[in-house]
């Protein structure tokens, strides 16, 4: 059951980080606008099952005024609400608050400050720490969202190249979008074959949608479920087969290693870093072959 909607307000962002899911840059595309979020809540309204939205990217706080209205818009509908930023914002603590300045009295229930080695390689001061201490002062539901705590805390003292290979050997990243490309290789080789099952995803009876401006509902980055702008989002849901989709099909039978074989896909004989890892490889080797499921461009680093 459909429970949250993640919404990618803009593909923009002021990083282009090594490891993001969605290949955000500053030159990326793609924005919601205030009546398409209200034409996407219309449609959670009809759906009747969603309970919470994130608002998120790419950089939602580059477009202040679209969030700020996305916000109260899904609030004044009841919606529980949560946010996620890198805090770039907040480069003094008095721009923070500024920014922040609307958001005690919107009632959100998550603000998530992304601090990693890969955002700030500046470990003892930032701006998504400065965010983060500034959000609590004012009593706002805020965290880090650090990729592995144990590779990229605060507690850590090590350089930003001894903590990035921490991150990428320890489990921490997950090897789609400009990952894939960019850290794959310094992550340790694993034969594709023991990759049986997907790790991450609900894809049987998904509980969480991503969805951007151009439509493409998500059920898993680069995975589409169709779009909402050419069916309603209740439509989708209700005709989602999961043993019947192209993609998902195959992942629930035998996991990364049964979509490359159905795909016909020739994993690297170096191995592949993770199961993302090999399922990204075998749907962007045959975007063609599925348009309007493997989807958006974005996630492929094609756009």
């Amino acid at each position: 059951m459909i429970t949250q909607l993640h919404i990618l307000i803009t593909y923009m962002c002021t990083m282009s980080c090594e490891h993001c899911f969605v290949c955000s840059s500053p030159q990326s595309k793609g924005t919601f606008t205030p009546s398409q979020i209200t034409a996407l809540l219309d449609q959670a309204d009809a759906l009747g099952t969603v309970d919470k939205i994130y608002f998120e990217g790419g950089e939602p706080f580059l477009f202040y005024p679209v969030l700020l209205n996305g916000i109260r818009q899904a609030r004044s509908r009841g919606y529980s609400v949560g946010i996620v930023t890198n805090g770039y914002f907040a480069t003094a603590e008095e721009n923070a608050r500024c920014f922040l300045e609307p958001f005690p009295g919107l009632g959100l229930a998550d603000l998530s400050i992304s601090d990693d080695v890969f955002h700030y390689e500046d470990r003892e001061k930032n701006a998504a720490r400065c965010a983060f201490r500034t959000a609590k002062e004012m009593g706002l539901p805020a965290s880090i969202l650090p990729l592995d705590p144990g590779a990229s805390g605060p507690e850590t003292r090590g350089s930003p190249r001894e903590e990035k290979k921490g991150v990428v050997t320890g489990g921490g990243i997950m090897f789609r979008g400009r990952a894939a490309g960019r850290l794959s290789r310094y992550a340790d080789a694993h034969d594709w074959q023991e990759f049986t099952t997907c790790p991450y995803e609900e894809l049987k009876d998904p509980s969480r949608l991503h969805v951007d401006s151009y439509g493409n509902l998500q059920i898993c980055q680069g995975i589409s479920m169709g779009n909402i702008w050419e069916h309603p989002l209740e439509e989708l849901v209700r005709n989602y087969s999961p043993s019947g989709h192209p993609i998902c099909g195959p992942l629930l039978e035998g996991g990364p290693a049964q979509l490359a074989r159905e795909l016909d896909y020739t994993p690297p004989s170096t191995g592949v870093a993770d199961a993302c890892h090999l399922c990204y490889l075998a749907r962007k080797s045959c975007r063609e072959k599925f348009p309007g499921v493997l989807e958006p461009a974005q996630v492929y680093c094609d756009d």
